[in-house]
């Protein structure tokens, strides 16, 4: 792993049906909110760059501007001629390189349309997760998508995918095969696939609009308790509701308590932490909001939790912005003992805007807190039990998720072992585990 993925470690090849889930994954905490209000500006590169610099004038959490004087940076951005749109979007990110903010971005249109994918939990496509297969670096289905048109057509996971409309896939990157598969709903697209045992076959996928399932959940046996197991992989627009039914699903198997997986979790919207953790607490602050003008806003919770089971929540490094808006709501209102390792540490809300050209902008606009008033920005939330993965360990889990959640996983183990101790009750602050070794 890079330098740049260890930063923000949620920048990850994860494609869908050819809809890329990298950027999108920069912890954007407030809905998208349309076009921006200069969309009717003429469509020009030097239109685009001032379009860029009015919102982040109007916009940006730091009336500073780091120290830049923004004004000047106006005027050398519309002193230059821009004769094609990327010498215009080259300009728009050397403007804003020096705010110091990675989470004030441009994104060409391909990048913000990925974006909206991510964030509204929804693509149009066929339904599958795909990688190039270490071994044979040849393009291979990872999962088909519930319900998604590859489902319907029984494609299965180590499918490998020969030739797309006819096209070999032979060389053929992630990027290159997500791009030819993607498409308009209605639009159709042909996969030829292998599979062990049989000769190579066409498939024709009518491209549809998809949900992506954010929240997984299953009941586990551990001795004689009854454990909810939920996983939140990102708090997209339909989160919440498919945590609700994973809740009400789960409290019908009549659980003896809950394990809420959000290791890995890089965010997501502000109002579906709110709306998600309201689920898990009956009363008390969730988070407070500070926008550049000290103007603050609060979110509470509003008596409508869907259960009062004990709860363990699991977070890691790559828990970020909405996984730590959900992890401190829990865990200052001591609903939830946190174990794992220390959080990311992005305490920051982006307005994201999308702009004349198709391509878009994300601004920092506000700071938040979590009920301790603490600034967790770069710091992160402590858990309070401490248990880091080794690097093996780590590897290991990586490269057989199926080892998560198991008697392998030493954060789950560690999670099992304190809501059958009713450990929940009196986490224990500041206490620190040694790793298990995988078995």
């Amino acid at each position: 792993m890079n330098q740049y993925s260890k930063q923000f470690p949620w920048l990850k090849g994860v494609f869908f049906s050819g809809a890329i889930a990298t950027t999108a994954a920069l912890s954007l905490i407030v809905p998208m909110g349309g076009r921006s209000v200069f969309a009717a500006l003429q469509d020009s590169p030097k239109n685009l760059v001032d379009e860029v610099w009015q919102i982040v004038n109007q916009e940006y959490v730091d009336n500073s501007f780091n120290k830049v004087d923004w004004q000047a940076t106006r005027q050398q951005l519309l002193s230059k001629n821009y004769t094609t749109k990327e010498q215009a979007y080259d300009a728009i990110r050397a403007a804003l390189k020096p705010l110091g903010d990675p989470y004030t971005r441009f994104m060409d249109p391909e990048q913000f349309q990925a974006l909206t994918n991510q964030t509204s939990g929804e693509l149009s496509g066929v339904g599958i997760r795909l990688e190039l297969n270490d071994k044979t670096k040849s393009l291979q289905i990872v999962s088909p998508i519930d319900n998604s048109p590859a489902a319907k057509a029984k494609l299965k996971p180590g499918d490998g995918i020969v030739a797309i409309d006819g096209k070999s896939t032979k060389g053929m990157t992630l990027e290159e095969a997500s791009s030819m598969i993607r498409g308009e709903v209605g639009t159709s697209v042909t996969l030829r696939i292998s599979r062990d045992g049989k000769e190579p076959f066409d498939v024709k996928l009518s491209r549809a609009q998809i949900e992506l399932p954010a929240v997984h959940h299953t009941l586990k046996q551990e001795g004689q308790a009854r454990i909810g197991y939920i996983s939140l992989n990102e708090f997209s627009a339909h989160a919440p509701e498919q945590m609700q039914k994973a809740i009400q699903d789960l409290e019908k198997e009549k659980v003896g308590g809950y394990v809420l997986d959000l290791r890995g979790n890089p965010g997501g919207l502000l109002n579906a932490s709110v709306e998600i953790a309201r689920m898990w607490i009956d009363s008390g602050l969730i988070v407070r909001t500070v926008d550049r003008k000290g103007g603050d806003q609060k979110f509470s919770a509003n008596n409508t939790a869907l259960t009062k089971s004990p709860l363990v929540v699991l977070v890691d490094g790559n828990s970020a912005s909405a996984s730590e808006i959900l992890t401190g709501a829990l865990k200052d209102n001591k609903r939830a003992s946190v174990i794992g390792s220390k959080t990311f540490g992005k305490a920051v809300v982006q307005s994201v805007h999308s702009l004349s050209d198709g391509s878009g902008l994300a601004v920092t606009i506000q700071h938040y807190y979590p009920p301790n008033g603490e600034d967790i920005n770069h710091k992160g939330i402590d858990p309070d039990v401490k248990l880091e993965l080794t690097e093996a360990q780590e590897k290991q889990l990586e490269s057989n998720p199926s080892l998560r959640a198991t008697n392998d996983d030493p954060q789950y183990k560690q999670a099992i072992t304190t809501l059958t101790t009713n450990a929940f009750a009196q986490p224990s602050l500041g206490r620190t585990v040694k790793p298990m070794s995988i078995r």
